[in-house]
């Protein structure tokens, strides 16, 4: 029989079916994060003599808690004028932006800008190894699977292949997989065992090699090319870092501790300056079942049958037979695309949570930082500074050492505070007093790894357990509770680091935290962007300023805000996720959840100069689909379509959406590029 899909369509701007397959109903659990620390609301109303300090230390920007949506830019004083709306500017958009803005609408396709082009790159289930056969929805099979292009595609990154001119590595995530989508009658409560088999192949990575078209701006893959590799959740992995070989990661298949199969909704990610890709397993938590522990409520594993029900085809997802095989996900894995041999490494350093991704920047002296938050309602962000300085080059030596920068470092969780009296925050969005929202706050450490061993900065707790538990450790240090910080860039060119921050429809409702200054709306269903900017702007610095850059929603609505920029000469955005940057230094937003009506879409905003804050739309995705990726370069733009036709009650019968083949074909995420028809930059 059938499962029954739920009747309503969409839930806090995401269809039911997306809630149910890529995070387990997370919003429809209480929020994990039980703790007693403040909301950054409560820390603003402690901290009414900041003001003074913030303004002398002169630090400008962004971090503070994430899902509200109502709020306006907070700058200091020499970025005075830019907290009210400025006349429009005269003249052209910024560089980079120079397009006619797309039209929000619902149209179930990919719809760019007058005088663009596109091509899909790679489809699921495309062959990209040797031996792959061509993709058929009717005779899938894991082995089959094991070959082609994964399954909802996510983050994107392209990374250059010297001596091939005109091509580059793709590689991608893929996120999770969409069961009743993806089999013709497919049972919820029967899974078949090859079902079952071709979901684990179909997540996970795939890095392949594709072409430019000489006459255009399309990308095709390169079948069968020797960097061409697939990483599935039965992979073999290394576990590096602290908590490599502890108790808490050994189990009866890896009595080690250092050897993990697979790697589970890897969400977005980020391209390290040394070659290589990182990812973050996000909502790996709805693949276990039969949790208890504590620990395991901390983190959001259910105490019955998982949705895919794979515990009954192997103990490792059944927390009851095999308790710490749970320990070994939530982490940043690391990929080397240029050695298909080599193994994935998951970095304990970095911390188990619920990573959206990983973004890396280089210190003065050279030693990377990673920044990541925790997408959850109510938790953390992080950042992790390396120990070890980068070295440049190319041969092995230089690459394994590269390769061991995520395992010696300190990792961070961070402290809010504001500036406004806690009673000039109503809900609606409305400036405080001093006409800004704005705040500074501090990088509490967590974890110290270095060759001689790891020490725990956590009264109470082992750097193990810190780097297993971490979202406990941050719970007993004081962090400050956030709302859903997603993905999280460094702007290479000012070195302010950009938070987005989707929505929470929770925020001051019922029992749950009131509006704030860093979230200054309740009942936030659009979202927000911050800035962060660290102190001196080092990335190593323990201190920084946070402001908040844009608020989603209508711009018709007075609480959204558009870095102070008119707003009847901005597109309408709603729900952020994943963010870029262009080589121009504009911000690139994708979006998920929508509610305003239109698809989910690709938007850039000015980060500087007089057109600061001009917020234009590049594209929207078909019927269901999610923005992700993304990737802005020179001359092209690529965007992963992610679960297309996600509608709820959609089935491969009866599907939602015909994209990208066409109606009687089955709907297939896939990788998008689009580029200038004149063979132009974009947005020029």
């Amino acid at each position: 029989m059938r499962v029954q899909l739920p009747l309503i369509n969409t839930v806090h701007g995401r269809s039911a079916l997306t809630c149910r397959f890529r995070c387990g109903d997370a919003c429809f659990h209480p929020a994990p994060n039980t703790s007693s620390n403040p909301y950054v609301g409560d820390v603003i109303a402690t901290a009414l003599s900041r003001r003074s300090m913030m303004r002398a230390a002169a630090v400008v920007t962004v971090a503070a808690a994430a899902g509200t949506a109502g709020t306006v830019v907070t700058a200091p004083p020499a970025e005075a004028a830019d907290r009210q709306a400025r006349p429009k500017p005269k003249g052209r958009a910024a560089r980079g932006l120079r397009f006619t803005p797309v039209a929000p609408n619902t149209a179930d396709t990919v719809t760019i800008p007058a005088g663009y082009s596109q091509n899909v790159v790679v489809r699921w289930g495309e062959p990209i190894l040797r031996g792959a056969p061509a993709f058929d929805p009717d005779r899938q099979t894991a082995a089959a699977q094991a070959g082609q292009f994964g399954y909802n595609n996510d983050f994107l990154a392209l990374l250059p292949l010297p001596g091939e001119r005109g091509r580059q590595v793709l590689v991608a995530n893929h996120e999770y997989t969409d069961e009743v989508l993806m089999f013709r009658g497919y049972d919820a409560a029967e899974p078949t065992r090859e079902q079952v088999e071709i979901a684990w192949a179909a997540h996970g990575l795939s890095a392949v090699v594709v072409e430019e078209d000489k006459k255009n701006g399309a990308l095709t893959v390169v079948p069968r090319h020797h960097l061409n590799r697939r990483v599935t959740a039965t992979t073999e992995f290394r576990l590096t870092g602290p908590a490599a070989g502890s108790d808490l990661l050994r189990t009866s298949a890896d009595p080690t501790g250092r050897k993990v199969l697979g790697t589970l909704n890897n969400c977005s990610g980020g391209t390290t300056p040394w070659g290589t890709t990182l990812h973050g397993e996000e909502n790996f938590n709805q693949y276990f079942a039969n949790a208890g522990r504590a620990t395991d409520k901390r983190y959001g594993i259910g105490t019955g049958a998982s949705e895919r029900k794979w515990e009954r085809f192997d103990k490792r997802f059944d927390v009851a037979q095999e308790p710490n095989e749970v320990h070994r996900f939530g982490y940043v894995v690391e990929l080397d695309p240029y050695d298909p041999s080599s193994a994935p490494r998951k970095h304990t350093a970095l911390g188990r949570f619920k990573h959206e991704g990983a973004t890396v920047r280089l210190t003065h002296d050279g030693r990377p930082v990673v920044y990541s938050g925790d997408d959850e309602r109510f938790d953390y962000f992080y950042k992790f500074v390396g120990g070890k300085r980068m070295k440049h080059g190319s041969s092995r030596a230089v690459r394994e050492h590269n390769l061991s920068l995520l395992d010696e470092g300190t990792l961070y969780v961070a402290r809010l505070t504001g500036d406004s009296p806690a009673l000039e925050i109503d809900g609606t969005g409305k400036l405080p007093a001093d006409g800004e929202f704005d705040g500074g706050g501090e990088w509490i450490p967590l974890v110290t790894a270095t060759a001689k061993g790891a020490v725990s900065h956590v009264e109470g707790m082992t750097a193990d357990e810190v780097c297993v538990f971490t979202r406990l450790a941050g719970d007993k240090v004081g962090a400050t509770k956030m709302d859903r910080p997603e993905d999280i860039e460094p702007n290479p060119h000012s070195g302010k680091v950009y938070v987005a921050l989707t929505n929470n429809t929770n925020r001051g409702v019922g029992t749950n935290a009131p509006a704030d200054e860093a979230n200054p709306r309740n009942a936030n269903k659009h979202g927000h962007i911050l800035e962060l900017t660290e102190r001196w702007n080092r990335a190593d610095s323990t201190k920084f300023a946070w402001t908040l850059f844009l608020v989603a929603g209508d711009p018709e609505d007075p609480a959204t805000y558009f870095a102070g920029f008119p707003k009847d000469a901005v597109s309408p955005i709603s729900c952020p996720d994943n963010v870029a940057f262009d080589p121009h230094g504009n911000l690139w937003i994708s979006t998920d959840g929508n509610q305003l009506g239109s698809h989910d879409g690709l938007f850039g905003v000015a980060t500087k100069g007089e057109r600061r804050g001009e917020l234009k739309q590049f594209l929207t995705v078909p019927t269901g689909a999610e923005t992700c990726g993304p990737l802005v370069q020179d001359r092209r733009v690529l965007v992963a379509v992610q679960h297309p036709g996600e509608i709820s009650g959609a089935t491969v019968e009866k599907p939602a959406s015909t994209w990208p083949d066409g109606p009687g074909k089955i709907v297939r995420p896939a990788v998008v590029a689009v580029w200038r028809k004149d063979g132009d930059d974009i947005g020029v």
